[in-house]
Parts: C-alpha cells; sequence; structure tokens
C-alpha cells in the first residue's frame, strides 16, 4: 500500500457513496499530510499493514517503540482492529525485522509468535488472548513483476548455518584488513540473523538464540556502517564471543577452532571463530598473521 494521489481518489469516492458517512474536508487532508509527512522522513519507504495482537494503549506504546527506528521505520498501531501501518526504508530493513522486534516485545503477529517468556512479562490488561499456531514450512512463490513469471523462493534448511557462514566471511576480510569487504560481509551476516526461521531451531539453540540475538543484531549492523578496519575490530571481538555462545549448541558441518589473540586489547587478549586449524589473525591481519593459538575445538 502506498500514499498516492490514485489511493486517495479512490478512498475519497469509496467513502463520498456511503451516505451515511458524514465526510469533511479536513480528513482527506489529514491523510495527505500523514502519508507525505512519513514518506519525507523515511527514503525508499514502503508501506504495509499487518496484523498484530494486543489489547490496550500501554500495549500500543510497546508495540510501537519495539518497531519505530528513528527514519529508517515507523508503526503505527490500532486497538480497535489491532492492525498496524508499518512504513520502513527497503534498503536499511524489512518487514520481517520490524515484526521480529515487536514479537520478541511479547507480541504475536502475521509472522512471528512471541517468546512464551516475553508474553508471560507483560502486564496483566496487556495479556491478550493467544492463539498459538506452528508457523508451517512453506515455499514461497513470488511473481517477477517485469517478466510475470512465478519465481520459487525456497527456505534454507538450516538457517543458524547461513549465520555461521557469513561471519566466517566476515573474519577472513578482516584478517585481510579489508574493510569495505568486510562491511559487505557484516550486512550479508545481519540479513542471514534477520532471516532465521526461529520454529526450525532446536531447543537449545532456541533459547541461546533468543538472548544473543539483539546483540547480533546491533553488532552486524555497526560494522557494516563502519570504514575503519580497527573500530571493525572492536566489535568484530564482541560478536565473537556471541557467536562462541551459539556454536556451543548448534553443530557445524565441520569443527570448529576457538582461537585466542593474546595481544590484543591491550594485552587483555580477544577470542575469535574459525574453520581454519591454522592461525590467522582477524584482529592484527599481516602484521601478526600467525599470533594466536587454539584454546577449544568445537565438533
Amino acid at each position: 500500500m502506498e500514499c498516492k494521489p490514485d489511493f486517495l481518489k479512490k478512498w475519497r469516492i469509496d467513502n463520498l457513496n456511503q451516505p451515511k458517512m458524514k465526510i469533511k474536508t479536513y480528513s482527506i487532508v489529514i491523510l495527505i499530510l500523514i502519508c507525505s509527512g512519513l514518506k519525507a522522513q523515511i527514503k525508499n519507504s514502503k508501506i504495509e499493514i499487518v496484523k498484530i495482537s494486543g489489547n490496550c494503549d500501554m500495549c500500543k506504546n510497546t508495540i510501537e517503540k519495539a518497531g519505530n527506528k528513528k527514519k529508517v521505520s515507523k508503526v503505527i498501531w490500532n486497538s480497535d482492529s489491532n492492525e498496524a501501518t508499518i512504513t520502513f526504508d527497503t534498503l536499511k530493513t524489512s518487514e520481517d525485522e520490524i515484526l521480529k522486534r515487536i514479537a520478541l516485545a511479547g507480541y504475536d503477529n502475521d509472522k512471528f509468535l512471541a517468546p512464551d517468556d516475553a508474553y508471560a512479562s507483560l502486564n496483566a490488561c496487556c495479556q491478550y488472548e493467544r492463539n498459538k499456531k506452528t508457523v508451517s514450512k512453506k515455499t514461497e512463490i513470488k511473481k517477477d513483476k517485469e517478466h510475470e513469471h512465478p519465481t520459487i523462493v525456497k527456505q534454507p534448511q538450516n538457517s543458524l548455518k547461513l549465520v555461521i557462514d557469513a561471519y566466517f566471511q566476515l573474519k577472513d576480510a578482516l584478517v585481510k584488513t579489508d574493510s569495505k569487504g568486510a562491511a559487505l560481509k557484516a550486512k550479508e551476516m545481519l540479513n542471514a540473523v534477520n532471516s532465521v526461521i526461529m520454529d526450525d531451531l532446536k531447543h537449545e539453540e532456541h533459547t541461546v538464540w533468543m538472548t544473543k540475538m539483539k546483540d547480533l543484531i546491533v553488532e552486524t549492523e555497526q560494522i557494516s556502517q563502519m570504514s575503519d578496519s580497527e573500530k571493525q575490530r572492536k566489535v568484530f571481538m564482541a560478536l565473537s564471543n556471541n557467536m562462541y555462545e551459539l556454536l556451543k549448541v548448534s553443530k557445524y558441518s565441520v569443527p570448529v577452532y576457538y582461537q585466542n589473540c593474546p595481544m590484543y586489547n591491550d594485552g587483555k587478549g580477544a577470542n575469535w571463530l574459525s574453520k581454519d586449524r591454522a592461525i590467522k589473525n582477524p584482529y592484527f591481519g599481516s602484521q601478526m598473521m600467525s599470533c594466536g593459538k587454539t584454546i577449544e575445538t568445537i565438533k
């Protein structure tokens, strides 16, 4: 749904055809102002209307706070219809990413169920009646608008593997001190994090994922926006710690080596994960490529 003149014209005609409805000129003006205002604030904007469960004004505040991100996304939720209008920058986020944040805040929606503990932590007045459904694994069929040919997009069998693979590619870019490559791989990792199908995760994986997902989103987003390798490495240190916790409960296709550089971070040391037994230091690159040792092998 987009705020275009044709849409406004249709809205006005449809409502004028209803004799019981009192139409005032200022209502159309307000609609125009809202649409144009949101588009002015958010570039590359797209608007979607989705169902989000909830009860009251407190729910409204929580839902909108979880979904809103300055100049990136704006959520307006209606407690009467349980519908939200989501406006977002398609180059910086996605509908799925916004709805995941709202689910993490405790609110079931069209695509994601809130974790039980998040729902339980809501105030009594906010605990809406839940209609929990198992999200089926579907093959999504999209139409190519230009050629009108259906394109089949299959969900990955192991969405966590995409996150782990992207992490290794990011690590390799830092080994080369390639800040542009690292930023690109961090963006790919962010997309992989946002694409994880939580219903596919095993119990242990799901438990760790729910505690680490927010950090992974923040850290990959930060690295993707940095152009300095040293700044990227500082964030990568925290990212590696979170990925270690995830890999401990998730089986990867090959052994993973948990490695340590004792010199980095003012001599406090820093860890990273690698598929290679040989040390290739992502914190110093060619300056001290072989500095470090394997401290654990994860199988």
